[in-house]
C-alpha cells in the first residue's frame, strides 16, 4: 500500500508592518485626542470655578425681586446700575478702603525686600550652620496660625498697640518662611560667576544684593507681591482680632458686618463685593505669567 506523500505547510505570513508615514499619522491622532479631552476637561472645570463669580456679578445686577426669580441664573432679569453706589455709600467705604490699602501695600514692600534679602543670604553668603538656620526657617511653615496667634495678642497687648494697624503691619517687616524659600532657590539657580566678579570688583553682600541679584530676581518678585497682596488684602482674622473700632476697620471686616446692618439686600453685599475682590483678579491676570515663570524657575533643576 502506497504511502501518501505529507502535506506542503506553508509558513505563515508576517503581517504587515506600518510605515512611517502611518506611524507619524497614528501618533498626530492620538495627540489630538489626547489634546482634545484635555481641553474639554480645562472647560468643565473652568466653568466649576468661575460660576460663582458670574453669579455674583449678575446678583449685583438685580433688584431684589429680580434675585427671586433668577434663581440660579446668570444673566440679570432686570439691570440695574445703581447697586453699585448704593452699596458703597451705605458705609464709611473710602475710609475702610484706606485701611486696607495701608495694611496691603506696606506689607507687600516690606516682606518682598526682607524675603529676598534673607534668601539671598542663605543662597549665596557662606556661614557656619546655615543649612540648620535654613531648616529651622522652614519649619516655621509647619506652625498654623493658629498657634502663634495667642502669643501676638499678647505681645501686641503689652504693646499698646490693639486697635491700630501696627499688628496688622510689623509682622510683615520681618519677611515669609515661604517667600524666603522662593527666593533663595531663585538666586541658587543663578550663576556663581555674579557673585565672584562681584566681590572681585570690591562690592559688599548688601551692594551685590540690591544691584545684581534684586535686579534680576523680576519674575519671582512679581510672584511673591501678588501673592502678599492677595493674601493681605483678604485678611479677616487679623483684623477681626485685634480691630475693635469703626476708626481702623478695613474692608473684609466691614463686608462682614454688612448684612447685619441691611439685612437681606443682596444685590448690593453682591455690588459691594464685587468691587472688593475686584483688584485682586486684576492683579492676577495681569502678572499671571511673571507668577508661572518665577515659580516654574525655582522648581527647575
Amino acid at each position: 500500500m502506497s504511502q501518501l506523500p505529507e502535506a506542503v505547510i506553508a509558513p505563515a505570513a508576517d503581517p504587515p508592518r506600518k510605515t512611517r508615514t502611518q506611524r507619524r499619522t497614528s501618533s498626530t491622532e492620538q495627540g489630538r485626542f489626547s489634546r482634545l479631552i484635555a481641553l474639554l476637561v480645562l472647560i468643565v472645570g473652568s466653568a466649576v470655578f468661575a460660576y460663582p463669580f458670574v453669579w455674583m456679578m449678575a446678583t449685583a445686577l438685580r433688584t431684589r425681586e429680580g434675585i427671586v426669580e433668577g434663581g440660579i441664573t446668570i444673566w440679570p432679569i432686570q439691570w440695574r446700575w445703581s447697586n453699585f453706589t448704593d452699596g458703597l455709600t451705605s458705609f464709611p467705604f473710602w475710609q475702610y478702603l484706606g485701611n486696607s490699602i495701608i495694611t496691603t501695600l506696606v506689607p507687600v514692600v516690606f516682606t518682598v525686600l526682607t524675603s529676598s534679602l534673607v534668601g539671598f543670604a542663605f543662597a549665596r553668603i557662606p556661614a557656619r550652620a546655615s543649612g540648620i538656620i535654613f531648616a529651622i526657617v522652614l519649619g516655621t511653615m509647619l506652625l498654623p496660625g493658629e498657634v502663634t496667634l495667642v502669643p501676638q495678642f499678647i505681645l501686641f497687648r503689652e504693646l499698646n498697640m490693639i486697635d491700630t494697624l501696627y499688628p496688622l503691619i510689623l509682622p510683615a517687616v520681618f519677611g515669609s518662611a515661604f517667600f524666603i524659600f522662593l527666593f533663595r532657590q531663585f538666586y541658587v539657580r543663578l550663576p556663581q560667576s555674579l557673585t565672584e566678579a562681584a566681590l572681585l570688583d570690591g562690592a559688599g553682600w548688601f551692594r551685590i544684593w540690591w544691584s545684581i541679584y534684586l535686579p534680576l530676581s523680576q519674575p519671582i518678585i512679581v510672584a511673591a507681591a501678588v501673592l502678599q497682596f492677595m493674601g493681605s488684602w483678604n485678611n479677616f482674622m487679623g483684623p477681626a482680632i485685634y480691630l475693635t473700632t469703626e476708626r481702623w476697620k478695613t474692608l473684609p471686616l466691614a463686608l462682614a458686618g454688612f448684612t447685619s446692618v441691611h439685612g437681606t439686600e443682596t444685590s448690593l453685599l453682591m455690588a459691594t463685593s464685587l468691587v472688593f475682590v475686584a483688584p485682586c483678579i486684576v492683579l492676577f491676570f495681569l502678572a499671571q505669567k511673571h507668577i508661572v515663570g518665577g515659580m516654574s524657575f525655582t522648581g527647575e533643576k
